[in-house]
């Protein structure tokens, strides 16, 4: 029977990536989602044909908090997913808090409006590389982000921040005179909100002695906490032989592996 089972399951899924494949896509570029801000924008690469109901990846791109741009991965650009790429206001025009709300607002724009462009809104996936990781555990993590909109992170299909922070961002530290060799962890730490019923995280960095500021360590330590309360679906993927800039091209695949496992769970 189990064989049997997964020739379906697999016969589904091929079934499901031909039918994607075969959708015409768009892009519509600086979507508002707040209006307070020309950073507060974002883009969409989604189907023509709106009725489709794809999964839904919402990538924070990377830049330390300081610099950076919006840009939809050419990696995800394979017509089995919506993608959506915010932009977000940045240190030291900004603080912190300003930078992780500005996620919080796109994220939440997304679970409102993400229907009429043919994605999923029970089927949203954060992710992002580096402060865009560090922005996915933020807002998945602390329910007080996405409360403020209405929300509740919790409904969200999976957190997959690409070599994140979990301790306190380097940017913010330094901001107060802190190196960021000096580990931190207070309320703007995700490690800070470890607990057992966030939404499925998956871990993915470089390797370990490639990576930034010990990054593969700090995230190890935070799968264990997790591991520790009791979450049941903590993963976390050491990607040797990858630095910290290199190591989203791995990645995307292990996320959208996961990705078609949970849709096809939820079906």
């Amino acid at each position: 029977m189990s064989v049997i089972k997964n020739i379906i399951i697999t016969l589904m899924l091929m079934t499901q990536a031909l039918a994607a494949s075969a959708l015409d896509f768009t892009v519509v570029n600086n979507v508002s989602y707040k209006g307070d801000s020309e950073r507060q924008v974002l883009d969409i690469y989604h189907p023509t044909d709106t009725s489709s109901r794809l999964p839904v990846v919402i990538w924070f791109h990377g830049g330390c908090l300081t610099g950076g741009f919006k840009y939809l991965p050419q990696e995800l650009q394979n017509g089995e997913v919506v993608i959506v790429a915010p932009e977000y206001r940045l240190i030291p025009a900004v603080t912190v808090n300003e930078c992780i709300d500005d996620a919080a607002a796109a994220t939440a724009w997304v679970m409102d409006n993400i229907d009429r462009y043919g994605g999923d809104p029970d089927n949203i996936y954060l992710s992002g590389h580096s402060a865009g990781g560090y922005l996915t555990s933020m807002v998945g993590l602390d329910k007080k982000w996405l409360a403020k909109y209405d929300h509740d992170p919790d409904s969200l299909a999976a957190l997959v921040p690409f070599s994140g922070q979990v301790i306190t961002h380097f940017s913010h530290r330094e901001s107060k005179g802190v190196s960021p060799l000096t580990p931190m962890v207070d309320e703007l730490a995700p490690l800070f909100y470890v607990r057992p019923d966030c939404p499925p995280y998956i871990i993915i960095t470089g390797d370990s002695e490639l990576e930034l500021y010990g990054r593969y360590e700090e995230n190890a330590y935070m799968w264990r906490m997790m591991k520790l309360v009791g979450h049941p679906q903590v993963y976390i993927y050491k990607l040797d032989g990858y630095n910290h800039g290199d190591m989203p091209a791995p990645a995307f695949h292990i996320m959208k592996n996961h990705i078609k496992d949970i849709t096809n769970k939820k079906q």
